[in-house]
């Protein structure tokens, strides 16, 4: 019946326990399912050879890559796919948003902790040589890591910055330019001091010597942008540009394959011409066809009202 999927009825409804939790979709799975969602990261990444190649110029140049593209276009899974075919290890994420700082992305110092850290020593007598280890309080951040030296570069994704403050992207080029920074905090202690601090993404700590980092190979670096706003010419002419179009149905059908399956994508072929009908009238993620077709392999009638809450344009507002 249509209405088994129903978990949740509402109304007068007794409390009833779930027996079968749903299962999740590939992409949303948490916890002891985190190897299997690597593994989905893993999936072969759809790129026409235009975009190939304007990939590789950036690798080549050392150049940051600007990515552009509606919603849904594969910008932030282009990092994941570089890292993962090339081998450069987990892909550094910084996502940024209207309150991020150029200092963020490279570092943070909690100093206010390490003061009250030795404010708490001092009250148990303990000697002054005790004193908190700055290093225990200094965190690098996914810029600042990946511009630490070493023979292979890391993979940063950088996403969204144009929702970021609109001095940011100035503010990255000297970075961008000298592939390196340094941190006042350790540069105060003296050149010959090496201090280890905490790196992003992991555990490990990373020594540095005279509070300054220097790349030893420029990161790949992808920077995501919706087109929000536009960047300055300055920051431009330091990116290799790349704008990413929307899949069309033969790669919606390829895209919904290699997600959920030959048998589920080849049931699927009639939704996906009524998603490519829809997306030429309003602005649609091809994330919204993944959720469609996935109710439905799960035994859930998708009819026209459950389609018309799932493709909702991207930019429609609720009536008030």
């Amino acid at each position: 019946m249509a209405q088994d999927w129903r978990l949740f009825q509402g109304g007068a409804t007794d409390p009833h326990e779930v027996e079968t939790w749903p299962t999740a979709p590939p992409w949303r799975r948490f916890g002891d399912d985190a190897r299997r969602r690597d593994e989905e990261r893993g999936l072969p990444y759809l790129i026409s050879e235009e975009d190939r190649d304007v990939v590789n110029m950036a690798l080549h140049l050392h150049r940051p890559l600007l990515v552009t593209g509606r919603p849904g276009t594969g910008k932030s899974t282009l990092a994941h796919a570089i890292a993962r075919e090339l081998m450069l290890g987990e892909v550094l994420h910084w996502p940024v948003n209207s309150r991020s700082t150029l200092t963020e992305g490279l570092y943070s110092y909690d100093a206010v902790g390490r003061l009250r850290e030795a404010s708490l020593k001092r009250r148990a007598d303990e000697t002054a040589g005790s004193e908190p280890d700055i290093g225990d309080y200094l965190r690098l951040g996914a810029l600042g890591t990946a511009l630490l030296p070493a023979d292979r570069p890391r993979v940063l994704l950088v996403d969204e910055l144009d929702k970021g403050d609109v001095d940011l992207p100035n503010d990255l080029l000297t970075v961008f330019e000298e592939g390196e920074f340094e941190i006042p905090e350790l540069a105060r202690l003296g050149e010959g001091r090496t201090i280890e601090v905490q790196i992003a993404g992991s555990r490990e700590k990373a020594a540095i010597t005279g509070g300054w980092v220097s790349c030893g190979v420029f990161p790949v670096v992808v920077i995501t942008s919706n087109g929000e706003r536009e960047f300055p010419p300055a920051f431009l002419r330091r990116c290799v540009r790349l704008d990413l179009k929307q899949p069309d149905e033969r790669q919606l059908r390829q895209i919904v394959t290699m997600h959920l399956g030959e048998e589920v994508g080849a049931r699927a072929q009639e939704l996906i011409a009524d998603f490519v009908t829809r997306r030429n009238e309003r602005e649609l993620a091809t994330d919204q066809l993944l959720n469609a077709v996935r109710l439905r392999s799960s035994g859930v009638r998708v009819d026209q009202d459950v389609l018309d809450k799932l493709f909702r344009s991207l930019n429609e507002v609720d009536a008030q």
